[in-house]
């Protein structure tokens, strides 16, 4: 087994696009608690946007395992924002 056959670039994009959603929101007017949640469903969407397109290394076979990948994507996305926070010391 290699690398590619993880999917791993799929959900390193996917958590990406919603790092980028979260900055968006984030330049909003809405409270930064909501910013884990649309990041969140921004990774679901995402998510089932990458398994219908059929990309062949997305580790879903499934609608559902698809929407939990891009979900738990989206979340790592917040995580990382905090790590790059508390290291900055923010």
């Amino acid at each position: 087994m290699d690398i590619t056959t993880l999917g791993v670039a799929s959900v390193a994009a996917i958590t990406i696009l919603c790092y980028w959603v979260g900055l968006i929101v984030k330049a909003t007017p809405l409270d930064d608690k909501y910013i884990p949640v649309v990041c969140g469903a921004a990774g679901a969407l995402l998510g089932l946007l990458w398994f219908l397109s059929g990309f062949p290394d997305f580790p879903a076979s499934d609608p559902i395992t698809a929407a939990a990948v891009g979900i738990v994507s989206g979340l790592a996305a917040t995580g990382v924002n905090q790590i790059t926070k508390q290291l900055k010391g923010d």
